[in-house]
């Protein structure tokens, strides 16, 4: 049990444990709600109300499961495309806010790039797959690249944003003191746009994974991509059904652990 706040009043710790109760009736909701939309989709299966050779059912996405894990590469498949989205997802957010830091550095440089970095923005960024795989090959660097340029731009964007909407008293305040342009960075303008930084982190989370599976699609012999486009060539359902099932679930683990760096950083802040 969560020990009583000792320096709280009456009235507070009526709130704590309400707050607590309610915590507790949406994570049981949640779950809840999860079981009843899977419990249905097995009852319509059952019942023939949907055709579970498209459809696919629980049942039939666990017994894909299981013999997957018996044939013993299911986990080579998620380890690749795990691999490939973690590299992209890291270099994304690393070239991404060093890029923003440059452009924000150099008002003259900002005002000359900014508008290619919209425009490539705007650019669907599937029809560079074919120029990728010339330059790159067709394998795992192709995918990372893809997976790269589908969150570096964001991140480019929504960083400089940050930076560039930081106090302009504030800056004066540090300038007017002597501050060097680095210190302004380091002093005001980084933890200023944390918020920011952590919201290109949860973004990028999506992102990576598109990427991922964007490039998967075009060119992987292995990985969750290349399973779901193996299993729609050939018209198993349950094994597109599962691949991606398994895919909602990295996902899932990935952003709740940048869930939990965002409450570090904000300790740390």
């Amino acid at each position: 049990m969560r020990n009583k706040c000792s320096n709280c009043s009456a009235e507070h710790e009526i709130y704590l444990r309400k707050k607590r109760k309610y915590n507790l009736l949406i994570r049981i909701s949640r779950f809840g709600l999860l079981f009843a939309l899977l419990g249905l989709w097995e009852l319509f299966a059952l019942l023939e109300v949907i055709d579970s050779f498209t459809m696919s059912s629980p049942s039939r996405i666990v017994r894909t499961f299981a013999l997957l894990i018996e044939r013993g590469d299911l986990f080579e498949h998620m380890f690749i495309t795990l691999y490939e989205t973690i590299v992209g997802f890291l270099l994304a957010t690393v070239i991404g806010t060093l890029v923003a830091i440059i452009l924000w550095y150099s008002k003259t440089l900002r005002q000359i790039i900014e508008p290619y970095v919209v425009v490539l923005n705007s650019l669907p960024k599937v029809a560079l797959g074919p120029i990728i795989i010339i330059w790159f090959g067709a394998g795992y660097k192709a995918i990372i690249v893809m997976a790269i340029i589908i969150s570096v731009i964001i991140t480019i964007l929504t960083m400089l944003h940050g930076f560039l909407s930081c106090s302009k008293s504030n800056l004066l305040l540090l300038e007017s003191m002597g501050a060097t342009k680095l210190q302004v960075l380091t002093k005001l303008v980084l933890p200023h746009s944390l918020p920011d930084f952590i919201s290109v982190l949860k973004i990028n989370v999506g992102m990576s994974w598109v990427g991922t599976i964007m490039g998967e699609y075009l060119v992987s012999r292995a990985g969750l991509g290349y399973l779901i486009v193996y299993g729609g060539i050939v018209f198993n359902l349950d094994l597109v059904m599962t691949s991606t099932i398994i895919l909602c679930a990295l996902a899932g683990v990935m952003y709740f652990l940048v869930a939990k760096l965002e409450k570090v950083l904000i300790k740390w802040r």
